[in-house]
């Protein structure tokens, strides 16, 4: 190894460092006392530790785990649902022999300059349904985002033509083209926009709030949001009664992110090794 890769390595281990830092704290405040979060802030270095908050989360909680259910649930199927239409879309835009496929995508890329706003958003998911069952979770945030849907088709643009065109000389249909050819090569972009679904999916909460009413539909983003909010009214009113019980509020925010961001964080080195192929071949203009 030369001197300019070790100096190399060395920046960017000290980059990742850096960069691991944020998450690192925020998990030892999640386990400092609050008493010591009070006297010092947020600390590398707290007074004491302590597990209150996650037994605040976990003690007695069932819902937390139907809420993880539910979340993991959602994220599952809606992201492999919403990569299949988005092939399936990005396919037939990059397929020439389609007609007006360039129109097709002007309307696509309209409603990533427009939208209808709220309250026909509201209006036509609660027309079709989609209101206090699981599909509210995933179908509204089901159609395809545009971007996602230009990536994959700049993406299958750069194929060869050739192979199309050997694959319908013998026989093949556009169904077995896209599924057995266009898409395995495909892998990088599609496990890429895959990604960007799963962390929307997850971090969805907004759905819950407009469209669910029942609690064993609570997603886990919204669990926890209920849970902080109600933990800082109870410690106000205890502050105006001037009592001595403290719930743990800071320590709970930091554990709520630990808990959120934790099984999406173990999807992306699974990812990682697609992602930037995926992003930098179908982001060039087809």
């Amino acid at each position: 190894m030369d001197v300019f890769q070790s100096i190399n390595t060395l920046l960017v281990s000290v980059f990742a460092l850096i960069c691991t830092l944020p998450t690192v704290l925020v998990l030892i405040v999640s386990l400092s006392d609050e008493e010591s979060i009070r006297n010092k802030g947020y600390s590398f270095w707290p007074d004491s530790f302590s597990i209150s908050a996650y037994k605040s989360l976990f003690t007695g909680n069932h819902q937390l785990l139907q809420s993880y259910t539910v979340s993991f649930g959602v994220t599952l199927v809606g992201t492999a649902a919403a990569v299949l239409i988005t092939g399936m879309a990005g396919y037939t835009l990059a397929n020439k022999q389609v007609r007006y496929r360039n129109k097709l995508a002007f309307f696509f890329f309209f409603t990533m300059l427009f939208n209808t706003g709220l309250v026909p958003w509201y209006m036509i998911n609660d027309f079709l349904g989609f209101k206090n069952n699981i599909m509210a979770l995933i179908v509204p945030t089901l159609l395809f985002s545009p971007f996602n849907l230009f990536l994959v088709r700049n993406f299958m643009q750069e194929l060869p033509e050739e192979l199309f065109e050997s694959a319908r000389m013998d026989g093949a249909s556009d169904a077995y083209i896209a599924f057995r050819i266009v898409f395995p090569l495909s892998l990088p972009v599609l496990a890429t926009v895959a990604l960007f679904y799963g962390l929307g999916y997850w971090n969805n909460w907004f759905n819950a709030i407009m469209l669910v009413d029942k609690q064993s539909l609570y997603p886990l983003q919204y669990l926890l949001y209920k849970l902080q909010s109600e933990i800082s009214m109870v410690n106000q009113m205890q502050g105006a009664a001037a009592s001595n019980i403290t719930l743990p509020s800071e320590s709970f925010k930091m554990a709520v992110a630990i808990i959120t961001i934790g099984p999406i964080v173990l999807l992306y080195p699974f990812l990682q090794r697609f992602i930037i192929k995926g992003l930098i071949v179908g982001a060039v203009k087809g």
